[in-house]
């Protein structure tokens, strides 16, 4: 089977097209012929070294992906030949809160990922995928969407008519929106881009804030919800952007905190936490069993995933630099063949 990894060292000019074995099926395992992958922040973070410099090499990298059943092996029964699956983002988890042992089976790093034809996963690690998606919409749900929804539904408790800040248009923010809406609640983004912002309003978001010209988005933000500020503010920036989510909540309100995209490290004034209340929630994905409440939900309101551009399997490296040129508008894809 052919297969993508980073060799030698860590970058993506190090990625290689190699030839390996197929896998072969143990008991309780299921071998699935991926059909499509989508890239995450963290795909790219892991194959320049800068998610886990002391991540041991060659790596098949990427978590999310969907493909067909073609074999099981003994003892199996949550899955049959011929059924579409995506893998969860950590192999260990199913349910509740994450514990150690659990974070250390995470695809895409440590463990090998599904940038490849072909991959063995245990059967518990899969859920099958709603059938009214399309291949390459289905490979982007096991991270982008199952961290939008923990941030939104496992827990932020997100409820009809409360006020959601969702950062920027890439994949968990587009399924906040998505998400937050279907909940009922009313939606703000910010972009540096007055066309992406456009794109959002058409998809149901009631306001949009250009952070370039508007460098105080968070009053900004506060000020459209009423003053008193949102309910719940999908934090994908990180430390460059805390200090701004930190005026947007309202006192008892939530930041979820997603993604480091302006930084991990930075001087912030915790007071406001303290003097208001204000809950800072960390969302590491989440379990198997709230990716499959959130497929429910998603076949209740044919929520379908946006997807800004599709790549060949051999056009990895350039889906990689147009997730680092940081232009698209919701998920990048890559297809890989049907053979």
């Amino acid at each position: 089977m052919k297969a993508i990894v980073v060799e030698g060292q860590f970058g993506v000019e190090n990625l290689r097209v190699v030839e390996r074995d197929e896998p072969r099926v143990g008991p309780g395992q299921v071998s699935v012929q991926m059909r499509a992958v989508s890239l995450n922040y963290r795909d790219l973070l892991m194959i320049r070294g800068h998610y886990n410099p002391r991540q041991p090499l060659p790596l098949i990298p990427c978590s999310d992906g969907v493909g067909e059943v073609v074999e099981v092996g003994q003892g199996v029964e949550r899955v049959s030949v011929g059924d579409r699956v995506a893998p969860i983002f950590a192999q260990g988890w199913m349910s509740g809160a994450p514990d150690r042992a659990a974070l250390r089976t995470t695809l895409g790093g440590p463990l090998d990922g599904v940038l490849c034809e072909r991959r063995v996963l245990d059967a518990e690690g899969v859920v099958k995928v709603p059938a009214h998606l399309s291949d390459e919409e289905a490979a982007c749900l096991p991270c982008a969407a199952v961290t939008a929804w923990s941030a939104l539904v496992e827990l932020g408790g997100i409820s009809p008519g409360q006020v959601v800040l969702v950062q920027g248009t890439g994949g968990v923010s587009i399924f906040a929106l998505q998400i937050a809406r279907a909940a009922g609640a009313r939606v703000i983004v910010t972009s540096s881009s007055d066309e992406k912002l456009a794109r959002a309003m058409m998809m149901g978001a009631s306001a949009g804030i250009n952070y370039a010209s508007e460098p105080a988005w968070g009053k900004a933000a506060a000020d459209l919800a009423g003053g008193d500020g949102v309910d719940l503010v999908v934090e994908v920036g990180g430390a460059g952007t805390l200090e701004q989510s930190l005026k947007a909540v309202r006192p008892g309100g939530t930041i979820a905190m997603i993604g480091i995209l302006s930084g991990g490290a930075s001087k912030i004034n915790i007071v406001p936490v303290l003097m208001q209340q204000i809950r800072v929630q960390g969302v590491i994905v989440g379990p198997r069993a709230a990716f499959e409440r959130m497929n429910a939900a998603f076949e209740l309101h044919a929520i379908k995933p946006v997807i800004d551009s599709v790549f060949e399997f051999e056009e990895a490296p350039e889906a990689l630099a147009r997730m680092a040129s940081g232009g698209h508008f919701g998920k990048i894809v890559v297809r890989l063949g049907r053979g």
